[in-house]
């Protein structure tokens, strides 16, 4: 199928301008939870949208290198939510979790049935990219809106991202014993989040 003439091209731009803005408002998240001493938050959620502006980057190459088209028309529903963290964690996640399970999917069978092999295999490889980030968002939002960030049921490594300092016990410091940085700047393990987890209201 000529690529100029495809919904892939149609899709590709809409998936470029949702990443772009997702990894813009990662940005407001990211300053939102630095406003609240949140560092650790603050960082994790700058490297999620560095991880959208590479998203971005994957489908306006592939508009680039295929297609002839200098502008492209494009209608879709975009985010636009509450500006208060609690809540933008939550939304977040749950978009996340739409581009995971059902955007990307069907943009990835599109591009199949359309003999885009090498584009339609890219929407599942972002979509599981995505997967994780809601499990990440969702985890987040539940230890954000519990003031349980950084307190456990059980003992639990708590290490300073600054100098490297690290008790078990479950609580962290409210400052580090070493440099003496508040308690944002502890690291929260986001490798082992518990796959049950529901997002919550």
């Amino acid at each position: 199928m000529d690529f100029n003439e495809s919904v892939t091209k149609i899709n590709l731009a809409r998936s470029f301008s949702a990443e772009c803005q997702a990894g813009a408002r990662y940005q407001f998240v990211s300053k939102m939870a630095l406003a609240d001493d949140q560092k650790f938050l603050s960082d994790t959620m700058k490297t999620l949208a560095k991880n959208e502006m590479a998203h971005a980057k994957l489908f306006y190459d592939y508009i680039v290198e295929k297609g002839s088209a200098k502008n492209i028309g494009i209608e879709a529903g975009f985010p636009f939510e509450t500006a208060e963290l609690k809540f933008s964690l939550k939304n977040e996640a749950e978009n996340e979790f739409a581009e995971a399970k059902n955007i990307y999917p069907t943009f990835a069978k599109v591009a199949e049935d359309e003999g885009f092999l090498d584009i339609s295999k890219s929407f599942l490889m972002v979509a599981r990219v995505e997967e994780t980030h809601h499990k990440m968002l969702a985890y987040l939002h539940k230890l954000y809106k519990s003031h349980t960030m950084y307190k456990r049921q059980k003992p639990e490594k708590w290490k300073c991202s600054n100098c490297g300092y690290v008790e078990i016990a479950k609580e962290s410091y409210k400052h580090c014993p070493l440099c003496h940085l508040p308690e944002g700047y502890v690291i929260i393990d986001l490798e082992h989040i518990d796959e049950t987890d529901e997002l919550e209201n």
